[in-house]
């Protein structure tokens, strides 16, 4: 037997129990391309160990930088994220070999009593970490003529989701891919509509990163790759790059493709951007042909990013880091 299908690959991932099975899922797609075990190998993140809220640490990063670090040192193969942890800037020695399809984006609300958002009654204590769902919820809450109180939080799923059943919040906001990918869907009350609440760029996306000079790697993981989630990814996250937003921002982007009939030819991208209070919010979109390449996809979310920009969305980032 060649003695190099017998090396186990190592594949770098963070301990949570969501990331073990999002990690879990492409080691089991890579032995199957690759016909090579492989091991996980577990890294904490500065993210993992720091109690602050991610606003206050950065946010941007602080998931990645210890498994891009294990890779440069030559301690893993490649590593998975959730892509929406990625800062917009790629090193040149890394390179995302894959972003296999993409989960549900939507955020999900766990709530007490299996209330739906619309349902929770005034003055509601919602638990979530992110300006952007903070932003979104106040002004969907506003919309429906009540208020709500959003309480900022950190933790794993049990954490988050043990607020409510221990009574302190009335409710809980989840990325739904999160809660899906550890098999927890059901424990959803309400999927939030993308026109109430839209995700984080690349929310429900897995990047696969490896070394760019590791050509035999990157071709057997280029196969998880799928396209749609590709270019759907790169406009939302060129769209955070132009808006010079971290993921700690209160910046909301979602592209989804339009299908005529069984054939898939356009492309909306929608992004948002407000302040926290939900009282100002510059919500905008634009529809054109399915990206057919990386430059294409960059430009569409560039193009949307100027118009918000226009249109005073800068001003209502607050202040942030130069």
């Amino acid at each position: 037997m060649n003695p190099r299908l017998d090396q186990p690959l190592r594949l770098g991932t963070r301990r949570s129990k969501l990331a073990m099975s999002q990690s879990g899922h492409v080691a089991d797609a890579v032995r199957a391309i690759t016909g090579r075990p492989v091991e996980l190998v577990e890294i904490t993140t500065y993210g993992d160990v720091s109690r602050e809220h991610l606003a206050q640490i950065g946010g941007t990063g602080v998931f990645v930088t210890a498994l891009r670090d294990a890779l440069l040192r030559g301690e893993v193969d490649f590593a998975v994220h959730s892509l929406k942890d990625l800062p917009t800037a790629q090193p040149e020695e890394l390179v995302v070999a894959a972003m296999p399809l993409r989960e549900d984006p939507r955020d999900a609300l766990v709530a007490r009593d299996g209330l739906t958002f619309e349902q929770l009654p005034d003055g509601a204590r919602i638990g979530t970490g992110s300006p952007r769902r903070t932003a979104q919820l106040n002004h969907c809450a506003r919309a429906l003529g009540k208020r709500i109180e959003t309480v900022a939080i950190r933790g794993n799923v049990d954490t988050r989701i043990g607020f409510v059943r221990d009574g302190k919040l009335d409710a809980v906001v989840l990325a739904a891919a999160g809660l899906n990918r550890i098999g927890r869907g059901d424990e959803a009350t309400d999927l939030l509509s993308v026109d109430c609440v839209l995700p984080a760029p690349g929310q429900g996306a897995l990047a696969v990163e490896c070394l760019a000079s590791n050509a035999e790697l990157i071709a057997s993981l280029a196969e998880l790759d799928d396209p749609h989630t590709r270019a759907a990814v790169t406009a939302e996250r060129s769209l955070l790059a132009a808006l010079e937003a971290g993921c700690s921002a209160p910046v909301g982007a979602l592209a989804d493709l339009l299908a005529d009939g069984q054939v898939v030819n356009e492309m909306r991208l929608r992004g948002v951007v407000g302040t926290l209070d939900g009282s100002t919010l510059v919500q905008l979109s634009t529809t054109g042909p399915v990206p057919q390449s990386y430059d294409e996809a960059m430009a569409l979310g560039r193009e949307l990013a100027d118009e918000m920009l226009a249109k005073g969305a800068a001003g209502l980032m607050g202040e942030r880091s130069l």
